[in-house]
């Protein structure tokens, strides 16, 4: 094992009994949901957490020795073959960061942390995964939206600075089943927004989706707007694939330079099944790498937690598999035909 990653201690964190020099956040936030673990390695120890099925772990602060005790997370981390471990930025030194093999991750502005630090152990060094701006949606519906934002912003379609809550919203309107996007319409929505970008929607079934919470006569104008959809994805140009989306066809997308947008259940990384938009934009060994546009920030569920998430293919496998097995959706957006192009706000 190499010298600067010591061999670590690992036991469950008990915010009653935190260790000497402990901030006060490692006792007033309630981390339980995000498996909380102390690491210790010599006089240093960190508090780590992470999303149940996921490949990282994240490093809430250090103290005493930093080095050795961050040393040991990514030690840990190996052990377990994760992909990836990130460090918050609220006590962070940059020095000790960049000596310890990570680089600062692009923070969003008015955002806390204001920093915060990743390093990839799989996949090559730090640069090696291309990094897009991370915004959290602003509402608890416009995921969607969100996630083909970001994902047109890495593609260049959209500046960063324009990621903003008018876009969001305009987007979303463009796209929304009421409140939910639906994955033609949404489908639609980008290939109008960007004409220039190559859109395809994955979609395993004929039915209407995502309305199983509605009765009577809010499901069905909700399923009328759906079909009507279809319709209008034909006249947009954008194909229809009735065929289910495989883990290995997402990265094959990704390697042919597409971005894909991903319906999935948020039960097993936040333990509440509601449909959730996210992004896949790059793949490591063994995991596909997304961006979740939502955030738990009452239980220290950060930025950085969203940012850069590397998830087990059979875990995004199983997660996105919606409604009892019943179909699984997705949006893959290719690059812009033409450079420069920009979202008409």
């Amino acid at each position: 094992m190499p010298s600067d990653e010591p061999a670590p201690a690992v036991v469950p964190f008990d915010p009653d009994v935190p260790p000497r020099r402990a901030p006060d956040r490692w006792r007033t936030v309630d981390r339980s949901a995000y498996a909380p673990r102390l690491v210790t390695a010599g006089a240093g120890a960190a508090l780590v957490t992470a999303r149940p099925r996921a490949a990282y772990l994240k490093i809430v602060d250090a103290v005493g020795d930093v080095r050795a005790a961050v040393g040991a997370v990514v030690a840990h981390a190996r052990d377990r073959g994760l992909a990836q471990v990130k460090w918050e930025g609220w006590t962070a030194d940059p020095a000790d960061a960049a000596a310890l093999g990570f680089v600062p991750m692009q923070s969003p502005s008015r955002t806390e942390p204001r920093t915060g630090y990743v390093r990839w152990l799989a996949g090559g060094p730090g640069g090696a995964v291309a990094e897009p701006p991370y915004y959290r949606q602003s509402t608890n519906f416009t995921c969607g939206a969100v996630t083909a934002l970001i994902a047109q912003a890495q593609a260049g379609a959209v500046p960063p600075p324009s990621l903003d809550r008018p876009a969001e919203l305009t987007l979303w309107r463009a796209a929304t089943n009421f409140p939910a996007c639906e994955p033609v319409g949404l489908g639609v929505a980008v290939r109008r927004a960007w004409p220039t970008s190559p859109v395809t929607v994955f979609l395993d079934t004929d039915r209407p989706v995502l309305l199983d919470s509605y009765k009577g006569d809010e499901r069905e104008w909700r399923a009328v707007l759906q079909r009507a959809s279809r319709t209008d994805a034909a006249d947009a140009g954008v194909p229809l694939d009735p065929r289910r989306l495989s883990l290995p066809g997402v990265r094959a997308l990704l390697a042919d330079g597409a971005r894909v947008l991903l319906l999935l259940s948020l039960e097993a990384m936040q333990g509440f099944a509601v449909p959730h938009w996210v992004l896949c934009h790059a793949a490591v060994p063994g995991a596909l790498v997304l961006e979740d546009p939502w955030t738990n920030d009452a239980a220290g569920d950060t930025w950085l937690d969203a940012h850069l998430l590397p998830v087990p293919d059979p875990a995004l496998d199983a997660m996105s598999v919606m409604e009892d097995g019943r179909y699984r959706a997705a949006v893959a957006i290719g690059p812009p035909d033409r450079p420069g192009e920009r979202h008409a706000r």
